[in-house]
């Protein structure tokens, strides 16, 4: 199988800088049998289905397979914790969504740090959330959709699929901005908080593109808006929520992390050929049409302080919102 990536002597030394010539030989040879792309979830999910997108894309890259493994369990604590104690030599990577940082903003572990046992590699794609209401629901408009819930504060509830998910967060701090009063319903997943907003047994639901549009285009849901700042394309013609709540943004991350101590000069190729994966055309149209924008330029670095930023902004509004987990 054709290899892409072999690194000179050279250039090897000079992003290692001081390391020593036999790292230098080592990081030469990668990458020389599989890789395994874990995925913390069940198979089915967005990260699942992204995570197979990009492990496609890699494989032709690598010239070696690049293996989607899914490993379920504590809302993808399990799958991260497994890759944060593997070998730090790029043959096992974690795809994780953002919900990582609204899970450590509510579910501090001391065992397990996002940012001290993993090394962000690169943001795969992005997008906000779409809010959607029953077809039942009387608000037509995000401007309605406000009205209504301040005239009648706690008659009406959103669903999300966990306390200290991402939904919930997305929406609380609308709630918030807004200054609105509505109730959280908390499920134990997307599948059944979807199920039960068809079935009008709650009223509106924040969740991403990849949940929501399925049901969207069956004409099962109705959407009112996004939660990005501007229009977005996964989404033409939606209101931004911020029309209504000037300020508000909230998008949705996907992204490739290896363990900890991975070399600086591995990640840094890892995040240059997972981002010409992403810089096809076709690529960015499956992504676009599955409901999330496929990122092609962001650095290992930029993207480590955005999951910085992210927790330090959800752990303050935790706070803010009282959000916790009992």
């Amino acid at each position: 199988m054709k290899k892409t990536f072999v690194f000179s002597m050279l250039s090897a030394i000079m992003m290692l800088g001081n390391t020593s010539v036999v790292q230098a030989e080592k990081l030469g040879q990668y990458p020389d049998k599989p890789v395994t792309l874990v995925v913390p979830y069940s198979a089915g999910g967005s990260n699942d289905r992204f995570a197979r997108l990009v492990a496609s894309g890699l494989t032709k890259e690598l010239g070696e397979p690049v293996v989607v493994d899914n490993r379920p369990g504590a809302s993808g604590v399990t799958g991260s914790m497994y890759v944060a104690r593997s070998q730090p030599d790029g043959y096992t990577l974690l795809l994780v969504s953002s919900s990582m940082t609204t899970n450590e903003a509510v579910r501090p572990r001391d065992d397990f740090k996002p940012l001290k046992d993993l090394a962000p590699v690169a943001m795969v794609a992005k997008g906000p959330f779409i809010v959607a209401v029953n077809n039942d629901f009387p608000a037509k408009t995000v401007e309605e959709l406000v009205a209504m819930v301040k005239a009648n504060p706690g008659k009406y509830n959103y669903a999300s699929s966990g306390i200290g998910s991402s939904n919930q967060f997305a929406t609380e701090s609308f709630k918030m901005m807004a200054d609105l009063d509505i109730v959280h319903v908390p499920y134990k997943g997307m599948s059944q908080a979807t199920t039960d907003l068809i079935g009008g047994q709650t009223d509106l639901l924040m969740a991403s593109g990849p949940s929501l549009l399925p049901s969207i285009r069956g004409d099962k849901l109705r959407a009112l808006g996004v939660t990005s700042l501007n229009e977005s394309p996964i989404a033409p013609g939606l209101v931004p929520m911020s029309s209504v709540a000037p300020g508000y943004e909230f998008d949705l991350w996907w992204g490739i992390f290896a363990p900890a101590d991975t070399p600086e000069p591995l990640v840094n190729f890892l995040n240059a050929q997972i981002n010409k994966v992403l810089n096809d055309p076709k690529m960015q149209e499956t992504f676009l049409a599955d409901g999330a924008q496929a990122t092609t330029d962001l650095s290992a670095a930029d993207f480590k302080k955005r999951i910085g930023d992210d927790i330090n902004r959800w752990t303050d509004l935790a706070k803010r919102q009282n959000i916790t987990v009992n």
